[in-house]
């Protein structure tokens, strides 16, 4: 509303996102929970398929699948992105690249 005084301060963000462009980041690999795998048969499909992956890591990706549903398992060109969502999605897993 316009003229309208506020009370209080606005909230300041306390979390900035911003993706570097020369990183050469250009998209996502996200895996979704679906209750249908083991953690030993994530944690095989990670390591496997995504490059510098190792089995700590890919457990901590799978319990964070498993306990918020969801999880970016790899980040870096939109072609490795898509390369890698399509061999994670052929072992079975839900997946989505953004």
């Amino acid at each position: 509303m316009a003229g309208t005084n506020l009370p209080f301060a606005p909230p300041v963000p306390t979390e900035i996102a911003s993706t570097d462009t020369s990183a050469g980041i250009d998209a996502r690999v996200i895996v979704f929970n679906c209750d249908c795998h083991t953690y030993e048969q994530v944690i095989a499909l990670f390591c496997h398929y995504i490059p510098g992956m190792n089995s700590t890591k890919a457990f901590e990706l799978a319990w964070k699948i498993d306990h918020d549903g969801e999880a970016i398992v790899f980040a870096g060109t939109l072609a490795e992105a898509e390369e890698i969502a399509a061999k994670l999605g052929g072992g079975g897993l839900r997946v989505a690249v953004q």
